[in-house]
């Protein structure tokens, strides 16, 4: 099963196949984001270790949702030994976020 996923928006994108499935997530993405996938898995009578490989929407998009997704797809590449890609089909070892321009960092205040 392949899957795509795209957290650059609050609203998730979650593809497994040719099923397409979305969430609007804007404080709670970080907590329900691996149980929405894998509500989506059995939906389609699949479980982790069905999907043989992952394309990630690398950005530009928001910092947060972002690195949650690339936390997600990374991890779930690494363990089930999969192929991982970002959404012009290039292959990846671990997928780095394309933020779209440089993080706002506030200064010490010391």
């Amino acid at each position: 099963m392949k899957m795509y996923l795209d957290t650059s928006t609050d609203t998730c994108i979650l593809r497994l196949n040719e099923h397409e499935y979305s969430r609007f997530g804007r404080h709670d993405m970080s907590e329900k984001i691996l149980e929405f996938i894998y509500q989506k898995l059995q939906e389609n009578q699949a479980d982790w270790q069905d999907i043989s490989e992952i394309t990630f929407f690398s950005g530009p998009g928001s910092f947060t949702g972002l690195r949650i997704g690339a936390a997600i797809v990374n991890t779930l590449a690494d363990q089930l030994q999969i192929p991982l890609y970002d959404q012009n089909g290039k292959k990846h070892r671990i997928i780095i976020p394309e933020y779209g321009r440089p993080a706002n960092i506030s200064a010490p205040r010391k």
